[in-house]
């Protein structure tokens, strides 16, 4: 990100925004997704997810980013061989490493002097003890728990068929599915990540549009805020 981070210093949280004539848009399925995409969840009037795209590894779908002592640590959840030539909404998540362990006590170590960290860790543990079979499936759970937390009501709708970029631009939805990705993501002029508090940020200067876990454990009820 090359934008400066501000820091929010209105009392209200700031409105849907409709981009014009773009009130809806389309994101794909996330997890523990960044600042950007609960942003987008905040500020467009429909969130069509997408349900009939192909599985792309190295992406948001199975993989977070938190701010630790050291920096960025990103954290991926392994799916299943040959996930690559399914649909995400047929990847299933794989037991593999251990993963579920290694999860939790990460976030644990990242967050656990932030200030919100213990209100928040019984709504999350159970999400790194139970297990799902297919990835959507838990990373809708994790997104309608986090706009709970969050205090935003979006109106989700899955998608019925596969949409190109130029499917999109016509019915005046607003594409993100390129947008909003760890490598290379394509621009986002209606995104500028405004600074908060961070535990490292002395360490590591602040880090921009980490898992939506870093806004929430360090700002709690204010990150709406932040959207």
């Amino acid at each position: 990100m090359n934008e400066q981070p501000f820091t929010n210093t209105s009392d209200t949280p700031p409105a849907p925004m409709t981009e014009g004539c773009f009130a809806e848009c389309l994101l794909t399925t996330t997890y523990f997704g960044p600042v950007q995409w609960y942003q987008k969840l905040y500020r467009y009037r429909t969130v069509w997810m997408e349900r009939h795209d192909s599985f792309v590894k190295q992406t948001y779908r199975n993989r977070c980013c938190i701010a630790t002592t050291h920096g960025v640590q990103s954290l991926t959840i392994p799916v299943e061989h040959g996930a690559n030539s399914l649909l995400t909404r047929d990847t299933r998540i794989s037991d593999h490493g251990n993963w579920r362990h290694l999860h939790w006590n990460a976030i644990r170590s990242a967050y656990g002097e932030s200030p919100f960290f213990e209100f928040y860790a019984d709504d999350l543990a159970p999400f790194f003890e139970r297990r799902w079979t297919f990835l959507t499936d838990f990373n809708d759970e994790i997104c309608a728990l986090m706009c709970q937390l969050l205090d935003i009501t979006p109106h989700l709708q899955p998608t019925t068929c596969f949409l190109t970029a130029e499917e999109c631009a016509n019915r005046h939805i607003h594409d993100f599915r390129d947008a909003i990705r760890p490598k290379h993501p394509l621009p986002d002029p209606g995104f500028q990540p405004q600074r908060y508090y961070q535990v490292f940020e002395g360490e590591n200067g602040f880090l921009p549009n980490l898992s939506i876990l870093d806004l929430l454990m360090n700002c709690g009820n204010e990150s709406i805020f932040f959207l």
